[in-house]
């Protein structure tokens, strides 16, 4: 009998605990249930809409919009409508809306806090929260959960508080996909819409079927074919800018050997290639070019196939900084340069003496060094930072912060360092360099003799970009823990740092990329130094007195003119189709593009069409300038009184004076055709306008380019504008790390892409077709074009919005537009004296039918850019 009321109490025991435990893991169920007193909100009216946008659209946007009417029994009802900074408020909003769900589980975004509106029996809340699906990965958005596996997406309706009461009204808005409604349950069906009436949220399970333009880019955002896309990228740039400056050494060589020939009727000028005392500066400029060729790309493809995940901090600074000293030592910016002008001259001498060089590379040595030791040091006095031998941060540690810190700015300086070095020694080989004058130095001056001011101060600036790049991660970083952590009364600091420890161990890794992925910028660099090599004037001894200007630039010449144009204008298509992975095919087809733009032009450009005979005979001097000038200004004299005889204000000439004045001009041209009589409809006044304001075709490509730099300046306004308008182009901005430093690169590289437009049109001016230089402009333009059918036919296929690259096309054609009449202003600009505005010297130039026909030209275009945008804002 003992013996089994031992056991009756030790079962009742073991009941008793039974039941303790399950009634402690109840309550830890109900979570803040019990606090947020879910009762009180059993007689809401509850309102949900899920807005699936994808539609034009690369990204899919999910939309939610939720109402709630909550009865004011509840009692945190009240708390709703205190101040959104309140503790009180930031409770209850999390009652009602997130319940017992962990703080910063959630990655949604909120264009504004919930809406409160209280009245006598109610207060309504509307909450707004979107998001995009980017990735294979739940994506939770207000109420509901998106679930994109392949080629199927789910969708339900599974809010963390109101389960157990029926919505009045839910609607999920799909865009016109096709889908399922599994439980069976919806009230009504459409194309578009599903919507339930009084249902549990249970009830709400939507299958999704979306076209594989949808679903193909997320389950390939991280995939190996877009490494091999990035990869092509930079071996196709790599191999682009080895075979241009073996294509102009090749052509230089055998300009060289004939020139060298005992029956060479002309001599010309060696160039990079050639026997003058330069060329040791051409093919060391080749030789640096094929250098960073192969060096660059080998970096890139190492650091597309390095791991995604980045290496722990300590792996990372043995590899970066050494890396980055690698780089900066390659680039040997104390390297000799040439003149712009020539060798020899007495303000740049190349052959600077040998202690100078010394003195720049110990300059360059010992500072590189210096960051360096500085940043390694924080390896072996890991103690000193409160860090672990492997420099993780595992704990709130502010002395271990400074350490990651210090770290990721050194490494981060270091590859800012060596970009800028390789800059350096590429404009100071090609000459690119601004030249000395008589009252302010050359920068090659002033890095000869105190470089190791000029090391300190461009140190100090590129310091200064690594901490703006460090406070933008921190300021993401802060508006990111802001965000996920959002109606949380009492956010735990320890979160935060954790998140911060995070930020500064992948800090080297993701700038540095981001840092060397606009590195290609330095290919358009060096092959700008190349042709301003190939193309600098003579030597002040050497030129001739009556220096003979070619037509245009050589095909070495044309083909890095192209190249640059591709480079920095026509990848841009790539970018606004959404296919950054084809930039290479759109890099091959917009060099084609131009090549057969030129073709046309060897038939219809003015030159063509009046003869070599003429070129020699009446241009390539200064003096037949001159003298063409003179009769340009004569036919424009002789058709304006043609045009005041004909309205009856012209006195003293007669109608047979003014044509036998043209006639005598036509035949001026005549003469020099050696009897072969040229077109009737090219004039003199067409032959002044196509040989352009300058003597070298050099210099004009560089007015040009100067000008469509500041008419360019509108539409990087424009653009940029529309990028803070889009909404994912916003967020991409204002919540990643490298947002705000991106946003500055694509304002610097629109302004660079207008200003090598406007360089190819100036460099291609006497070889484009068409008479007036509108039309010379519309062909560049065209060139552009014709690659973006195919742009437009991947964005047909993908079902994007082709707006954005209309956009971008309308803008360079209104930019080389205004550039080519800015030009013909400048060919007549000495008789800029003789009337009152530019306005008037335009008009003597096109005369009134032409001038209006140019306005009416411009304000159509114009009128094409404001629709186009207009109906891009409306999006």
């Amino acid at each position: 009998m003992a013996m089994a009321r031992w056991w009756r109490l030790l079962s009742l025991l073991v009941l008793v605990a039974c039941a303790w435990e399950g009634g402690t893991a109840h309550a830890r169920d109900q979570g803040a249930g019990t606090g947020c007193m879910p009762d009180g909100l059993k007689g809401s009216t509850v309102r949900a809409t899920l807005k699936l946008e994808q539609h034009k659209r690369s990204v899919p946007w999910l939309v939610s919009e939720m109402t709630v009417k909550v009865p004011r029994q509840w009692p945190l009802a009240k708390q709703l409508t205190f101040g959104e900074k309140s503790k009180q408020y930031q409770m209850a909003m999390r009652c009602l809306l997130l319940g017992d769900e962990a703080p910063g589980s959630r990655n949604e975004w909120h264009p504004r806090n919930p809406v409160v509106t209280a009245r006598d029996s109610e207060v309504t809340v509307r909450y707004v929260a979107y998001d995009w699906i980017t990735a294979e990965s739940p994506v939770v958005v207000g109420p509901w959960e998106i679930i994109p596996a392949g080629k199927t997406w789910m969708i339900e309706l599974w809010p963390r508080t109101l389960r157990t009461i029926r919505w009045e009204r839910i609607t999920v808005d799909l865009g016109g996909l096709d889908f399922n409604d599994l439980a069976e349950r919806a009230s009504e069906s459409t194309g578009n819409k599903l919507v339930w009436i009084n249902k549990l949220p249970e009830e709400v399970q939507v299958e999704v079927d979306p076209p594989w333009q949808r679903w193909l880019p997320v389950r390939l955002g991280k995939s190996v074919l877009v490494k091999a896309g990035l990869a092509s990228w930079w071996v196709c740039a790599s191999i682009l800018m080895a075979w241009t400056a073996m294509r102009a050494k090749r052509a230089d060589a055998a300009a060289a050997r004939e020139a060298a020939r005992p029956d060479a009727e002309v001599t010309p000028r060696p160039s990079a290639g050639g026997s003058d005392p330069d060329t040791g500066h051409g093919s060391r400029l080749t030789r640096t070019m094929l250098e960073w060729a192969g060096l660059s790309a080998g970096v890139a493809l190492a650091l597309l196939l390095s791991p995604q995940k980045p290496f722990r901090p300590l792996m990372g600074a043995l590899l970066y900084i050494p890396a980055g000293m690698g780089l900066i030592l390659a680039a040997r910016p104390w390297s000799p340069g040439v003149s712009p002008t020539a060798p020899g001259t007495a303000l740049d001498e190349p052959a600077r003496p040998a202690d100078t060089q010394r003195r720049q590379a110990l300059a360059v040595v010992v500072t590189t060094c210096a960051v360096a030791g500085i940043g390694l040091l924080v390896i072996p006095a890991h103690d000193l930072f409160g860090l672990p031998w492997s420099l993780e941060v595992k704990t709130t540690n502010r002395r271990g912060r400074i350490g990651l810190a210090l770290l990721g700015l050194v490494t981060v300086w270091l590859w800012l360092a060596a970009m800028v070095a390789w800059a350096w020694r590429f404009a100071r080989e090609g000459g690119l360099l601004r030249q000395p004058t008589q009252k302010r130095k050359s920068w090659t001056g002033r890095w000869d003799e105190a470089p190791v001011q000029c090391v300190i101060i461009v140190g100090c600036l590129l310091a200064n970009v690594a901490m703006a790049l460090l406070a933008c991660a921190w300021w993401f970083n802060k508006r990111r823990w802001t965000r996920v952590n959002w109606l949380v009364e009492q956010r735990d600091p320890s979160g935060y740092n954790d998140s911060l420890n995070k930020l500064l161990e992948r800090f080297s890794y993701t700038d540095l990329r981001w840092t060397f992925a606009y590195s290609w910028v330095l290919t358009g660099v060096a092959l700008l130094a190349l042709l301003r090599f190939r193309n600098r004037p003579p030597r002040a001894h050497d030129r001739p007195r009556y220096e003979r200007f070619p037509l245009g630039p050589s095909k070495p010449d044309i083909l890095l003119t192209v190249s640059l144009f591709a480079f920095f204008v026509g990848v841009r298509a790539a970018k606004f189709a959404g296919a950054s992975g084809l930039s290479v095919v759109w890099l091959v087809l917009n060099i084609v593009a131009v090549y057969v733009a030129l073709a046309l032009g060897r038939r219809w450009s003015v030159f063509s069409q009046m003869g070599e005979r003429f070129c020699a005979v009446r241009l390539g001097t200064d003096q037949h300038r001159s003298e063409l000038l003179e009769k340009a200004h004569r036919y424009r004299n002789a058709n304006h009184q043609m045009h005041l005889l004909d309205r009856g204000h012209a006195e003293g000439v007669t109608c047979d004076q003014l044509e036998e004045k043209l006639r005598q001009l036509h035949q001026w041209l005549v003469t020099a055709c050696e009897g072969v009589d040229p077109p009737e409809h090219i004039s003199v006044l067409d032959v002044a306008l196509a040989w352009g304001p300058e003597g070298r075709w050099w210099s004009n490509a560089a007015r040009a380019g100067r000008l469509a730099f500041w008419f360019g300046t509108p539409a990087t306004a424009l653009l940029l504008y529309y990028q803070t308008q889009d909404p994912y182009g916003r967020q991409h901005v204002l919540d990643s790390p490298t947002g705000l430093p991106e946003f500055a690169a694509n304002l610097i590289l629109y302004q660079m892409a207008w200003a090598v437009a406007g360089f190819t049109l100036g460099a291609l001016w006497r070889l484009l077709p068409g008479r007036r230089s509108q039309a010379r402009a519309w062909i560049l333009a065209a060139a552009y074009g014709l690659p973006m059918v195919l742009a437009a036919a991947l964005v047909k296929v993908m079902d994007t919005d082709p707006l954005p690259l209309l956009l971008y096309a309308a803008l360079l054609l209104v930019v080389l537009t205004l550039t080519s009449i800015w030009m013909d202003m400048a060919t007549f600009r000495q008789e800029r004296q003789y009337w009152p505005s530019r306005f008037a010297l335009l008009l003597s130039i096109y005369q009134l039918r032409g001038l209006s026909g140019q306005i009416t030209w411009i304000l159509a275009q114009v009128g094409a850019v404001v629709t186009i945008f207009v109906n891009l804002t409306r999006h």
